[in-house]
């Protein structure tokens, strides 16, 4: 690499430009005061929503040499770094433990959750399908291109697949705390400062393990990270839980994250052949 690469190809600067990015557009729609889904508003948050692309593209091109550009694009859509049983972990695990989080809650007299009542009906695919397609480009695309495409090679180069994840989900969540200002986004549903606020927040963490677990286990496909986040998504916007119901869902989470770590271990979170 040339002298630019070597200043800044990091981490770090990969994050002050993403979420710089990002909240440069974000605090404008907070300040602005409507729904998140009326104009302006909806056209800052859609921006806003790919400053971790942004950042990642404008690095990989101004620093990195062809084979890294063509790497960073081929790893976020190449199918064959995915091992078959892995699919398994991409649509089980969220349903999985959002279904625990849920009978655990009943178990204990709670109610557990319900559908949403915005998300589209079962009886309705075509609905559910474009629902879908929505959830998938408008969040974990264009995320994980930066946090997993880009930035997590780049800490692991320099500390333990458990640390690096730990680094990672922090800013993560950080990248997300505007949203809780803004009417009407998912986040302000949750309420400001509340149980739900953080909970989310605390959730990323292991969930960002479990995402580097997935991660260095498929070659370094940022695609499979793209499936597992879009199956958290979109199974948080289906199902409405109970206080409770969330406490153990992030539970399940954390537990989920320590099996991880102690089968796989947190040098790599890779089984070395």
């Amino acid at each position: 690499m040339n002298e630019p690469s070597s200043k800044w190809s990091n981490p770090w600067s990969f994050f002050a430009i993403a979420v710089g990015f990002s909240w440069l557009f974000l605090i404008p729609a907070i300040l602005i005061g409507k729904e998140a889904d009326t104009p302006p508003v909806a056209q800052l948050r859609y921006v806003a929503g790919v400053g971790p692309l942004i950042a990642a593209v404008l690095l990989i091109y101004l620093t990195g040499n062809k084979k890294e550009r063509n790497d960073f694009w081929r790893r976020a859509i190449d199918f064959k770094r995915i091992g078959a049983k892995w699919y398994a972990v991409f649509f089980l695990l969220v349903p999985g433990l959002t279904g625990i989080g849920v009978l655990v809650d009943i178990i204990s007299g709670g109610e557990g959750g319900h559908w949403a009542t915005d998300a589209p009906s079962l009886s309705d695919p075509l609905a559910l399908l474009s629902f879908a397609l929505f959830v998938l480009i408008f969040g974990p695309v264009p995320e994980e291109l930066g946090w997993r495409g880009y930035a997590l090679d780049r800490l692991q180069a320099k500390w333990s697949a458990l640390i690096s994840s730990l680094l990672l989900g922090s800013i993560w969540a950080l990248w997300h705390v505007p949203l809780f200002f803004i009417e009407g986004t998912y986040q302000h549903g949750l309420g400001i400062f509340s149980l739900s606020f953080w909970l989310l927040l605390i959730g990323m963490i292991p969930q960002s393990i479990i995402m580097t677990w997935v991660y260095n286990n498929n070659r370094r496909s940022t695609l499979s990270a793209v499936l597992i986040h879009f199956m958290i998504n979109f199974v948080g916007e289906l199902f409405d839980l109970t206080r409770l119901a969330e406490l153990y869902y992030i539970l399940s989470w954390i537990v989920a994250a320590v099996v991880v770590i102690l089968f796989w271990g947190p040098k790599s979170l890779k089984r070395e052949a």
